[in-house]
């Protein structure tokens, strides 16, 4: 278990408590100037302010304070995903279908590390992406690095999907949340 993974672990019931999820946990820099990169989002899919990012980074630090995982000195880097996320495991994968992203893979497909196409389907360990009209199978263990691309459809998806998770929150009582 490398550094990221035990942080994340340590981590991740807080998080979840708080009512967020765990995109990503990466320790970026070396030991003179390390940043501790904490990616997360809502569960409700309602859009991240800077409120958020503090409540959690309160919260985090003093799990991290107690636990005391990192020797050396850190930043720590709380920050919601953004719009052109990465896309780090299979719920991603699914919930960004007919979405354009950009994929690095760790072997050649097809004699090509690299593919930028729409997201077509998900199936078994594989992902399908249309590549210029070409369908293309990737094996999902294989995928090095992928991001969505910032696209208008995207950015209309994702307002939908706020403006959705913010009407059921209003049902549910909850006060609005103003970016």
């Amino acid at each position: 278990m490398d550094l990221s993974e035990k942080i994340a672990g340590l981590i991740g019931p807080t998080v979840d408590t708080l009512g967020y999820e765990l995109v990503r946990v990466q320790m970026m820099g070396g030991s003179r100037h390390a940043t501790l990169q904490i990616m997360a989002e809502r569960k409700d899919r309602r859009g991240m302010v800077v409120d958020d990012c503090a409540r959690l980074s309160r919260a985090i630090s003093v799990v991290l304070d107690e636990a005391d995982p990192i020797p050396d000195e850190y930043t720590l880097e709380v920050s919601s995903p953004g719009i052109d996320r990465p896309l780090l495991k299979r719920a991603d994968y699914e919930r960004f279908l007919s979405h354009e992203a950009k994929l690095e893979m760790l072997q050649p497909v097809g004699g090509r590390k690299r593919f930028h196409g729409i997201l077509t389907a998900l199936e078994g360990d594989s992902l399908s992406i249309d590549v210029e009209g070409s369908a293309v199978s990737l094996p999902l263990d294989q995928i090095k690095q992928a991001r969505l691309v910032l696209t208008d459809r995207l950015i209309a998806a994702a307002e939908q999907e706020s403006k959705a998770a913010g009407s059921i929150a209003e049902a549910d009582g909850a006060p609005p949340n103003h970016v």
